[in-house]
């Protein structure tokens, strides 16, 4: 995807390619573009891309939802007095 290429370009050597690194990246490339611009490059996305993309919304947003479930179970069974 050419929107990749052209980051790491820029920041290839700068940063170490660490979470932090690529989270503060994609969050600031998100800030910068409108939803306009983010389905555009979306609707550029050939057929294996755009299933890569949508498994990994699918898998990050499952792992966020098991976790914030397991993290609520363990607050309630905490707070519970018998």
């Amino acid at each position: 995807m050419k929107l990749i290429d052209e980051l790491y370009e820029i920041y290839r050597g700068r940063l170490q390619g660490s979470d932090e690194d690529l989270d503060m990246i994609t969050l600031a490339v998100v800030e910068q573009l409108s939803n306009k611009e983010i389905f555009s490059i979306i609707k550029e996305m050939n057929e294996e891309e755009l299933q890569y993309f949508f498994r990994l919304y699918l898998f990050e947003a499952l792992k966020e939802k098991f976790n914030n479930d397991g993290m609520d179970e363990d607050w309630q069974g905490k707070n519970l007095y018998h």
